[in-house]
């Protein structure tokens, strides 16, 4: 159910839903933000307080990788964008599954068509703002793909060791096959790359691995 920020009842449950239903209160204080580079950041959930000092420092776009949603946070996102003349993107990413190839191409396009300076954002700025970042890099700005990977890094909050591993397996899987193929990235999500293929070879080395070092205690 969509809320009405029209009324106290519908705006007070959006900030709740802001502050303790998406753990708004943990961001606070801290934005997670980095440059990612041109004119593209990356950054957790903003408040609209937080769009409001975007707006000030001259951000045009926001990139919103959740996708669109009917809580709180959401309906004050798009509300604060609004108000201060940002343009509000939305294009759902997933941080514990293999890209889906029209994901790809769309954020490739939206690179190409967005007014900027541009901040992108998931929840925690960590995984989905990862790939995002990584793809914005090679696409936008010609990096290869090995190195724009340096996007998924812990020192944004991601964990390579757990189920959003993925998205580090899928660049590899890349680089793999680049080595002894000259195919460019795209070409190769196109002709190349199965999702499905991919997800399962993941999640047999991932749920191999937690049987072997935890539950069979490996040395």
């Amino acid at each position: 159910m969509t809320l009405d920020l029209d009324t106290d009842t519908g705006r007070k449950q959006a900030y709740k839903d802001l502050t303790w239903g998406d753990h708004g209160f943990l961001r606070l204080w801290f934005n997670n933000q980095h440059h990612i580079g041109g004119e593209m950041y990356r950054a957790n959930q903003p408040s609209p307080k937080r769009i409001a000092q975007l707006a000030n420092e001259g951000v045009k776009t926001i990139l919103n990788l959740r996708g669109e949603s009917d809580k709180g946070y959401y309906a004050l996102e798009k509300e604060a964008c609004a108000q201060h003349g940002i343009t509000l993107v939305n294009l759902r990413m997933y941080s514990r599954d293999t890209p889906k190839k029209h994901k790809i191409h769309a954020l490739k396009s939206a690179f190409e068509t967005m007014e900027y300076p541009v901040m992108m954002h998931c929840k925690s700025g960590a995984d989905r703002t990862g790939i995002t970042g990584v793809l914005y890099r090679h696409f936008h700005m010609g990096v290869p793909i090995e190195e724009a990977v340096e996007q998924l890094k812990l020192k944004y909050l991601h964990v390579k060791a757990g189920k959003t591993g993925m998205l580090d397996f899928f660049f590899n899987d890349y680089i793999e096959f680049a080595k002894t193929n000259d195919m460019s990235f795209i070409d190769w999500v196109d002709d190349v790359y199965d999702p499905a293929d991919v997800k399962a070879r993941f999640m047999s080395g991932w749920i191999g691995n937690i049987l072997s070092e935890k539950l069979m205690r490996r040395e």
